[in-house]
């Protein structure tokens, strides 16, 4: 059970006790949280950045903390998300192992870690706690809300919960709903997660790891992450240079397996189990629709905005460019000048994390308009 903080975090401490939509409550939680810019005197340029699943709050460096951040090619000086203009906030979701309170955290009422004990987590959780998170730091109301994967869910719950939180949103690679594919693929990576028998029913510790169980859980993720075009392009059918042996018939052949092996043994360590359960459950469970009667459509066209930017991969299978689309028009309906961009990348869903020659461009033109 272990939690990775990046250097340079800084945290807000939330409510205490804090309820969580499904039940129960925590004591003592937080959120990590990192920023950039300076928030000018009416505080009226904030930009709130919601991640997805796996990523911290360290989205580029800062004087803080020097290392490149998982988006240092967006966000900065006189980049797409201009730093020079804009004082802009990432929280790091609540259920994470990477700074805020989560099933690796410790529960302050038993001082053991909370595992499983930890009380059901919803998109809707995540949302208030990234949004008390602002309004610590004297933010009423945001010039702009990103979010990008799942964080694009836990923005548009932010804007169902809290109205007029924000002047405009950027829906990046989002989705108002899991939708069945989706959920297939994550109820299978918790599965390889809860039968490897080193998972002990959420005890482990990092003698006694489901190591296995992770790495087919992050297999199965990457594998959706990026597209079939993108897998035929880079390795193709070539094999590594020894193929398998005797001794290991069934073992790896091809250039591609040892690419997913080695994305996976580089992650299962860095990430913690429990919280991987957590924030896919979590995912799985959100549904805008629940607002408007099981009408997503219609939860989209109530919530309250100026100007929406929702933009993809046209290569995404796990939130295909439809469920962006989607969003446009729902906040269109409502009255919101929203625009919708699919994008022609090779990447599927991780096109946003390093496709930047083409996310930049309409990012930057959608800022650059407020």
């Amino acid at each position: 059970m272990t939690e990775f903080i990046p250097p340079g975090s800084r945290f807000h401490a939330l409510p205490s006790p804090l309820p969580l939509k499904r039940g129960g409550q925590l004591h003592g939680a937080r959120v990590a949280y990192e920023t950039w810019g300076t928030l000018d005197t009416a505080a009226s340029n904030a930009i709130l950045i919601v991640t997805g699943l796996s990523p911290d709050a360290h989205a580029a460096s800062h004087p803080g903390n020097p290392d490149p951040g998982w988006w240092e090619k967006m966000l900065g000086p006189g980049k797409a998300i201009d730093t020079d203009r804009w004082f802009v906030v990432c929280v790091n979701s609540l259920g994470s192992c990477k700074g805020s309170t989560g099933p690796a955290s410790i529960n302050p009422l038993s001082g053991k870690p909370w595992r499983l004990d930890f009380p059901a987590l919803s998109i809707e959780d995540i949302a208030d706690a990234a949004v008390d998170a602002v309004r610590g730091l004297g933010v009423d109301q945001l010039a702009c809300l990103i979010g990008n994967s799942m964080g694009g869910m836990t923005a548009l719950a932010v804007l169902q919960r809290h109205p007029g939180i924000s002047r405009s949103h950027i829906n990046i690679s989002g989705s108002a709903q899991a939708l069945p594919f989706s959920i297939a693929i994550r109820s299978l990576q918790r599965e390889a997660i809860r039968l490897d028998p080193a998972w002990n029913n959420g005890d482990y510790d990092d003698a006694l790891y489901p190591e296995a169980g992770m790495r087919i859980a992050r297999k199965l993720g990457v594998i959706t992450y990026r597209s079939a075009l993108e897998w035929d392009g880079r390795f193709g059918r070539v094999r590594l240079d020894s193929e398998a042996g005797d001794d290991d018939p069934f073992g790896m052949e091809f250039q591609v397996e040892s690419y997913l092996e080695g994305h996976a043994r580089r992650f299962v360590r860095r990430f913690d189990p429990n919280c991987y359960l957590y924030l896919g459950r979590a995912m799985d469970w959100f549904d805008l629709g629940e607002y408007a009667g099981g009408n997503v459509d219609a939860a989209l066209a109530a919530l309250s905005l100026d100007k929406a930017l929702a933009i993809g991969a046209n290569t995404d299978i796990l939130f295909p460019v439809q469920q962006q689309e989607q969003i446009a028009q729902g906040l269109a309906a409502g009255g919101c000048d929203a625009q919708f961009v699919g994008l022609d990348s090779p990447q599927g869903h991780d096109a946003f994390l390093v496709d930047f020659e083409r996310f930049c461009p309409p990012i930057r033109a959608f800022l650059d308009s407020l």
